[in-house]
This record gives C-alpha cells, sequence and structure tokens, in this order.
C-alpha cells in the first residue's frame, strides 16, 4: 500500500488531494508513494516562514544554530535504517550507492554544525577589517553580513534527495534562513521522509522548515525581493527560472547547478603500468557506475594521450565487465537501476545520438540483468565509447547523457588537452592523473577558469584523494558557464548566498561595539 506524500507549510501538513503523481520503484515498477498537484495556501506558508521562522531563527546566535544542525543529524542517524529501505526501494540504488547520497548528506550536516559552532555568540558577521575614511582615522567603514530576510527555496534534482538536500539547507539554516524545500517528484519520498522526521523531533523553530512535494507550480510566483533560491537541474528549467519576474525584476538571488561535462585528463608520463595509469582507470570506472552514473559530478569525457587510447580502453573494459548490473536486492549486484523508466529511455537515447561520432569500446548491455526484468526495470549497463581523433567530435562536448556512459577522447599534447576541457563550456569539475607535481599544478591552474573544482591526483594521494565526483563540504561545488555559473559549499563561503553585504560608517568607537559581538566569517 502507498503512502501519501503530504506538503508542509505554515507549521502544519496539509491534507490529502487527488493524486497527481505516483512514485514506482524503479527495478519492479510497484507503486510506493503518491503526491498532489500544486500546493495550497503557498503565499501564506512563505509569509509564514518569512514572519515566524526568520525571526526566530535570527533570534539565535550562530552557535545555537550550529547546535540544532548537531540535532538535527542526530536525527538522520537515527533513523538511518529506514533511509535506506527508502532508497533502495525508490531510487533503485544498492547498499554503497545509497550511501553517497544519505552519509553524504548527514556528513555535511555534520561538518556546518561543527564549523558553525566555532562562530560561538555572534549574531553579526564581519567581512574584513575596517577602512580609515578620515584624515583622523576616527571615521571608519566596516562591512558586514547581515543574513537575508526572506526564505531560501530550493528547486533540487532527482539524484540525491538527502545530499541534495542538506547541502543546501545546512548553511541556510545555519545562517538563519529558513527554507522551503521542493524534491524532484520521481524520488521525493526520501526527502519527505527525512524532513518529517526532523519536524516530529521539534529541533526547529516552526516556519523553519517547508516542504512541497507535488508540482512546482507557484512556487517562484511566491518569492519577493529579499528571497533566494537555489536550483539544481537542467539547463532548460535553469533558464525558466532565469526569465522569471522573481529574478528579472524583482532581483531575488538565484543559484544555478545545470549541465555539466566534466573531464577527466590522463597525463603523457601515466604509461600503462604507472600508479596513476591505474588510479586513472579504476576512479573513470568508478565514476560510471556509482549510482549508475547520476551525478552532475561524474566523468562524461576521458581525455587519454593518443598513444594510450588502447591500452585505457583495454582496461577500462575489463574493469567495466565485472560490473553486474539488476536489482539492487541481490548481493551479487554492484550496480542497480536509473530512477525511472523515462531517465532509461533518454540514457539510451542519449548514447545513440553520440554513437553517431564516436565507436563503441565497451558495450555490458550483452550481459543479462540480475533479477530484474528488462522491458521493466530501469537497468542501463554500463557503455564505454570512444574517439580517437578528438577533433573530429561536436556532439561529446555539447550533450551529456546522465547515466553509465562516457567517451573517451585522444589528446595530441597537455594544450590539446586543455582546450578539450573547455569545450565542455564550464563544468562542475575536471580531474587529472599523473605523476609529476609540477605539471599537475600547471594544468590545474589552466582549467581553474572554466571549472569550479579541479581534481588533482598523484600517487602519493591515490589512497586518501576523496575522488572526482565526490563533493566535499569543504570545497565549493558549482561552476561558470554551463554548469549554471552557480557556487555551494566551501565551508564557510556557503554563508555568503544568505547573507547581504553592507558597509557600516561610523566612528571608530561605534565600530568597536560593534565588532565585540561579532566574529570574522574567515574563521
Amino acid at each position: 500500500m502507498s503512502i501519501y506524500l503530504r506538503n508542509y507549510l505554515s507549521n502544519s501538513w496539509q491534507s490529502e488531494a487527488h493524486v497527481a503523481n505516483t512514485l514506482t520503484d524503479p527495478v519492479t515498477g510497484e507503486t510506493l508513494a503518491t503526491t498532489g498537484g500544486a500546493a495550497e495556501n503557498l503565499d501564506a506558508g512563505f509569509a509564514f516562514a518569512r514572519s515566524h521562522g526568520s525571526t526566530a531563527l535570527q533570534a539565535m546566535t550562530y552557535g545555537q544554530r550550529a547546535a540544532m544542525l548537531g540535532d538535527i543529524h542526530k536525527v538522520l542517524q537515527a533513523n538511518r535504517d529506514a533511509y535506506y529501505e527508502i532508497a533502495l526501494a525508490n531510487s533503485g540504488t544498492t547498499k554503497a550507492d545509497s550511501a553517497v547520497d544519505i552519509e553524504g548528506g548527514a556528513y555535511t550536516l555534520g561538518y556546518y554544525a561543527k564549523i558553525g559552532a566555532a562562530l560561538g555568540d555572534a549574531k553579526t558577521l564581519l567581512d574584513g577589517s575596517a577602512a580609515v575614511m578620515s584624515k583622523d582615522q576616527l571615521f571608519q567603514s566596516q562591512h558586514i553580513l547581515a543574513p537575508i530576510r526572506g526564505v531560501a527555496l530550493f528547486i533540487n534534482a532527482f539524484n540525491f534527495p538527502s545530499w541534495g538536500l542538506w547541502e543546501k539547507a545546512a548553511p541556510a539554516l545555519l545562517s538563519g534562513v529558513p527554507v522551503v524545500i521542493k524534491p524532484a517528484t520521481v524520488t521525493a519520498w526520501l526527502t519527505h521522509r527525512m524532513v518529517a522526521d526532523v519536524i516530529a523531533a521539534g529541533i526547529l523553530p516552526a516556519g523553519a522548515l517547508s516542504i512541497v512535494c507535488g508540482s512546482s507550480a507557484g512556487l517562484l510566483d511566491a518569492l519577493q525581493p529579499f528571497d533566494v533560491v537555489s536550483f539544481t537541474g537542467s539547463a532548460d528549467t535553469a533558464a525558466t527560472i532565469r526569465s522569471h519576474a522573481a529574478i528579472t525584476r524583482h532581483s531575488v538571488r538565484a543559484n544555478i547547478e545545470a549541465d555539466s561535462l566534466n573531464a577527466s585528463i590522463l597525463g603523457e608520463d601515466a604509461a600503462p603500468g604507472t600508479p596513476a595509469f591505474d588510479l586513472y582507470a579504476t576512479e573513470l570506472v568508478r565514476e560510471m557506475t556509482t549510482k549508475s552514473g547520476q551525478r552532475c559530478t561524474a566523468i562524461r569525457r576521458a581525455l587519454v594521450p593518443e598513444k594510450y587510447f588502447d591500452a585505457i580502453a583495454e582496461a577500462v573494459s575489463a574493469k567495466l565487465a565485472s560490473v553486474s548490473v539488476g536489482n539492487p536486492r541481490n548481493a551479487e549486484v554492484r550496480m542497480g537501476s536509473l530512477v525511472s523508466r523515462e531517465q532509461f529511455d533518454h540514457v539510451q537515447a542519449g548514447i545513440a545520438k553520440l554513437k553517431s561520432e564516436a565507436s563503441v569500446l565497451y558495450d555490458g548491455s550483452k550481459q543479462a540483468l540480475i533479477d530484474a526484468d528488462p522491458a521493466i526495470a530501469a537497468c542501463a549497463s554500463p557503455v564505454l565509447l570512444g574517439i580517437r581523433n578528438a577533433d573530429t567530435a561536436s556532439l561529446v562536448h555539447d550533450h551529456e547523457i546522465f547515466g553509465p556512459a562516457s567517451t573517451l577522447l585522444g589528446y595530441r599534447d597537455a594544450a590539446h588537452a586543455v582546450s578539450l576541457a573547455h569545450r565542455g563550456m564550464g563544468s562542475l569539475v575536471a580531474s587529472v592523473f599523473s605523476n609529476d607535481h609540477g605539471w599537475l599544478a600547471q594544468i590545474g591552474q589552466q582549467l581553474a577558469a572554466s571549472h569550479g573544482r579541479v581534481h588533482l591526483v598523484s600517487p602519493d594521494v591515490g589512497k586518501t584523494q576523496t575522488g572526482h565526483g565526490n563533493v566535499m563540504p569543504a570545497s565549493i561545488h558549482g561552476g561558470p558557464g554551463r554548469a549554471g555559473g552557480g557556487e555551494e559549499l566551501g565551508g564557510l563561503r556557503a554563508l555568503g548566498f544568505y547573507h547581504r553585504r553592507s558597509a557600516l560608517q561610523g566612528s571608530s568607537a561605534t565600530l568597536s561595539a560593534l565588532a565585540s559581538v561579532a566574529a570574522n566569517w574567515n574563521t
């Protein structure tokens, strides 16, 4: 029997409405949950969050809000078994892949609880030191960061119903800003359960946390000038958000994470048999198969020296051949399903599109699925494509397959590799594998302008590096151009999105009084 995912606004659960959406098990097709259409009384719900949630949160210190994040972390840990069951059923992920989302979300929450505690009793954040503006040095200017006087609306993607929630909510709540969550409907069950558990625990003040699980209709209309919106999803939807009057007329601040054709570069010195070569092959396979390739940071373009093209293709194909695909309930399965049959069709169409300019180096679909009906299950086997002469490629730099597929591209020299990476028109992450520290530093610097993060891997950090696709809260997440131009996380830098910078000008004595009750956000 399925459950109904009710909306939570104005500190109350809304009643069940007509069923507009159905959530299913992507492996069996079984109905799991349902949602309604557009939420009721959105304007009132947002107003309640601004008046009650914001007021209560901003009456606290940063340290007190950090403590609340710590309490939320405890709630998530206490209910983690239920979250794994939901992820298995609704996202079709193995326990290891579910952990990327569930444990990743909890870790990020705990991280902000810890670094937020260092801000202590402060209610104001200082941005730099005071600037002298008079000859007698008494009249000065001090920049501060003040929490926004509005709500934060999060419109999230389907691939990370846990991490996508908490990587945004943690810095927002720490900043003193109430949040309204709109998870992608197809996998909304996990987000809904987590929000329900936190609300039931009574940790947050009324209005601090709200959720809309059905249609997104009216959400942007409910935004007012001091609100912010953060979106993760397709470039087409991002364009719609950017063109809305809330952004164009009322200057609502928007953070966008969109499509990203992330690249990974194997150094010319990393010949077959070297540690860097082996690390690269392992990383590429991991990125293709973790969460069935449904990560915004996954490697879509694998740039390798032309002379190593065949060797890499052989090494990666051999590893992919050992990846069992099917029902994640079976202990033998290493990779589960995509989130829906619709997503399966998108992936197959994308592979067919790239085949017009690329060769198939490995096709996992020749292996039978384990405990899954190929006519029903959204299980997509890994596919490795290849284009030896990368200068002939165009689609691979423009079309993202959001699934277990990647394309090998041959490059001539370092300059050629960098130019190919830039053809992604802005990405969330690029990685580089080499035995040469100096070369890694040089390439990293050249890639930085078009990538939000550059992951440099040498053999000495082979066992401790956190992974090309893993987003760690201490580093920023986002990217320029095609990737949306947004920026999240990065330690306390994440708080900047939820604050407004203002210059206070006055006597040095006045500003000293301010500094005595403030903290520096660069702590």
